[in-house]
């Protein structure tokens, strides 16, 4: 049965959160856009069935500990000094499961001279929330669409198909709003006709996200590649680990 990812939001969030403290399993170091700091936080609304991170997403409390927004901003910038980087983000999960966790962080953020990456799924940001980022100029968020349509994003997430026009509205309240973004397709599942009428939906909403879709490609760990094959669905392109 199709959830709902919003009330799974919800539901999540009474566990992920404690008051302005939320679960994180991990911070790190890595090559990403040319070299990143990362804080992996726990918990998010979907289900997809490649993600490298369900094991923290499915039992966030048997993998995480409760961080404050100023442990994980230290945490963040201490990693980003030793290294020599510019940028920092949250990642792992859904990072915009509580609003005043990562608003406290992003506050601070836009004292230093870092780069926020938001990496999200969108189906949090409407246009309040949206709103609210928009105050931070430190900050880009980067949409990862799943799956190139309703039908896709259903079948790759077990969420209400409409759960997709989320995500191509969260696009359009951050274009609206004046905030840096691009999106990020799931290609590896996506027939060539669903790219292209997606392509076309972008472009309704900007130019500019249609021109600059970035593609992602599955990546088979091995834990996901078992999923992958338990679920009968194979992907068109990969990538080995």
């Amino acid at each position: 049965m199709p959830y709902d990812p919003l009330e799974l939001a919800r539901r999540t969030e009474q566990i992920v959160l404690r008051g302005e403290d939320k679960l994180y399993y991990r911070f790190r170091g890595g090559q990403w856009y040319g070299g990143i700091a990362t804080a992996d936080c726990c918990g998010c609304p979907l289900r997809c069935i490649f993600c490298w991170g369900a094991e923290p997403r499915d039992n966030p409390k048997g993998y995480g500990r409760f961080y404050s927004p100023e442990q994980v901003f230290q945490n963040l910038t201490h990693i980003a000094r030793k290294r020599g980087y510019s940028l920092i983000r949250i990642s792992g999960n859904e990072p915009t499961l509580g609003r005043e966790h990562l608003t406290k962080i992003l506050e601070m953020v836009e004292k230093t001279r870092y780069t926020f990456i938001l990496e999200t799924s969108g189906i949090l940001l409407d246009r309040d929330y949206v709103s609210q980022l928009s105050q931070f100029k430190n900050l880009h968020v980067r949409v990862s669409l799943k799956g190139a349509c309703e039908e896709e994003f259903s079948r790759l997430t077990g969420a209400k198909p409409e759960g997709f026009q989320l995500q191509l509205k969260a696009l359009e309240n951050l274009v609206e709003h004046g905030v840096s973004c691009n999106a990020a397709l799931m290609s590896s599942f996506s027939t060539k006709e669903n790219i292209t009428q997606l392509i076309v939906r972008l472009h309704q909403i900007s130019d500019k996200l249609s021109s600059e879709l970035e593609d992602e490609i599955v990546i088979l760990y091995p834990r996901v590649q078992k999923r992958l094959q338990e679920a009968g669905i194979q992907p068109f392109t990969f990538c080995n680990p």
